[in-house]
């Protein structure tokens, strides 16, 4: 007799069914797993073996084979040993084994027999919804795997005890409820922001478009403090970006006790970071810090020290929202469809854009040049606004705090983003958020400027040498600053205040 149990396997944030047969018949003592199964798995038998054991039951001596189907399907993680287990205790007659028949099981167990939660829960539970079973899963991850479906039947038991104790009818394991963190903290507001008042219109657009964002300036003018209010005037995620996001964060093992947020992700790993951490990768093709950062902000601060194979790396994310990483055994994708914002200094000493500072070593030009050097043209190209943001005075400093907080601009970029939803779902493009994630064929139907705008485009295509690329980053820039605005017509003064993002990049370019 073979008793099957029903669970998965992970390939990016799909979970793909796998088939859990056990199988005891006489013969020399013997418990093997077969089906492809990395060390995780080999080493789940001695897991089985003591929970089993702490559970007050005991191993039949007789020849136990668990085969986890399809055999040729690459099997990681220990979110096999519930299943294996509760598989042997129902071959052994330990629990009923048909009512293992409507249930898709994943957990881990630990040697007195507890459930230890697993990454993945809420991607699995999707799965089971689809196939109209029911969930198994640890006592942690109950509130993740309740989030997938109202109608999902969600065990989620403390140990093997429980479990058994449920299936025999002593013991009722009620349903987990769906569960929010709640916030950390509050977020930075643009209100603690003294000064810089052209760069808080620039992280407004970048906000409302959903555009790249590289501010540049000296040491201490509060470039990294502008990133960290960027998600204070974000909007609120809708329910698809949460699950998109969520799933993610599922599979990466970072839903702290199964725990949903709706805030936007933030990610600012450090420049010391390697390309699969910041792509993802790794012996087992985990997500990067672009993909945990889907729907969200990836801040990169210090630019020029992160490695430059490391942030060529981003270039192809930024245009199609998702990356693959491919390994000997694995070839999985990942979205990756996040919000660039930078933040650099001019040069090695920071001050060459300082007014009366002068470079010890070399001209301040020649300073900036090689400094700036270390970022490719490719991967500049593809970043929308270009911000010089100047030192703070002290008479700044001391000025009150001003009046316009991140609430405040917060709504405006929200009346924006709606503008952008309904014109986009007008065109029967639902999928699309913003400005920024608009193809090219459509920024060039619904960002056509005026006479002004378009006579002004036509003249710095010629003078600035825009690419492809940069003329419809170009459009899509005009089209956000229009949308602030309210209005349908993009006109001259939007175009050129777009150009002035990209014009000191693009003269600094030529320039080199």
């Amino acid at each position: 007799m073979v008793v099957r149990v029903a669970t998965v396997a992970f390939e990016g944030i799909e979970a793909r069914p796998v088939d859990v047969q056990v199988q005891i018949s006489s013969g020399n003592v013997f418990f093997g797993v077969v089906g492809l199964g990395d060390k995780a798995v080999a080493e789940s038998r001695e897991r089985v073996r003591g929970a089993l054991f702490a559970s007050g039951l005991a191993l039949p001596a007789k020849r136990i084979i668990v085969n986890l189907a399809p055999a040729d399907l690459p099997k990681e993680g220990s979110h096999y040993d519930l299943p294996i287990a509760l598989g042997i205790m129902a071959a052994i007659g330990a629990i009923p084994g048909d009512m293992l028949s409507s249930y898709l099981v994943l957990g881990e167990l630990a040697l007195d027999g507890t459930i230890t939660s697993v990454a993945g829960v809420l991607p699995a539970a999707i799965a089971a919804n689809a196939q109209n079973l029911g969930l198994i899963c640890p006592r942690d991850c109950g509130s993740e795997a309740s989030w997938a479906s109202n109608d999902l039947a969600v065990l989620a038991p403390a140990s093997l005890i429980q479990i058994a104790n449920h299936f025999k009818g002593t013991q009722v394991l009620a349903r987990p409820r769906p569960a929010i963190r709640p916030p950390s903290g509050a977020l930075p507001d643009l209100r603690d922001i003294k000064g810089q008042e052209g760069a808080k219109r620039a992280l407004e657009i970048a906000a409302a478009g959903g555009h790249n964002l590289l501010f540049n300036g000296p040491p201490g003018s509060g470039k990294s403090m502008l990133a960290s209010c960027l998600p204070s005037i974000l909007p609120p995620m809708s329910p698809a970006e949460l699950l998109e996001v969520s799933l993610v964060h599922s599979i990466a093992g970072t839903l702290a006790n199964g725990q949903l947020t709706d805030r936007r992700p933030f990610r600012a790993p450090h420049h010391s970071a390697s390309m699969p951490a910041l792509v993802g990768g790794g012996t087992h093709a985990r997500p990067g810090e672009i993909s945990l950062a889907h729907n969200g902000v990836l801040f990169l601060d210090e630019l020029p020290e992160f490695h430059a194979q490391v942030l060529d790396s981003l270039r192809q994310p930024l245009e199609t929202g998702s990356v693959m990483v491919a390994r000997a055994n694995h070839r999985v994708t990942y979205p990756a469809r996040f919000q660039l914002v930078a933040a650099m200094n001019p040069c090695r000493c920071g001050h060459a854009i300082d007014p009366g500072f002068a470079c010890n070593r070399q001209p301040n030009a020649r300073c900036i040049a090689q400094y700036q050097s270390r970022l490719s043209g490719p991967l500049l190209d593809r970043i929308d606004l270009h911000i010089e943001v100047p030192a703070v005075s002290a008479a700044d400093l001391m000025l009150p705090p001003p009046a316009e907080g991140s609430a405040t601009v917060a709504k405006r970029v929200a009346a924006a983003r709606e503008l952008q939803r309904r014109r986009y779902a007008d065109l029967d493009l639902p999928h699309i958020a913003s400005n920024a994630a608009a193809p090219p064929a459509i920024i060039e139907r619904i960002a056509r400027p005026d006479h002004a705008g378009l006579e002004l485009i036509r003249e710095a295509s010629d003078r600035l040498q825009l690419s492809a690329r940069g003329f419809h980053r170009l459009l899509k820039l005009a089209r956000t600053i229009a949308d602030l605005d309210g209005v349908e017509t993009v006109a001259g003064a939007h175009m050129a205040e777009a150009l002035s993002y990209r014009s000191d990049y693009l003269g600094r370019q030529r320039a080199a």
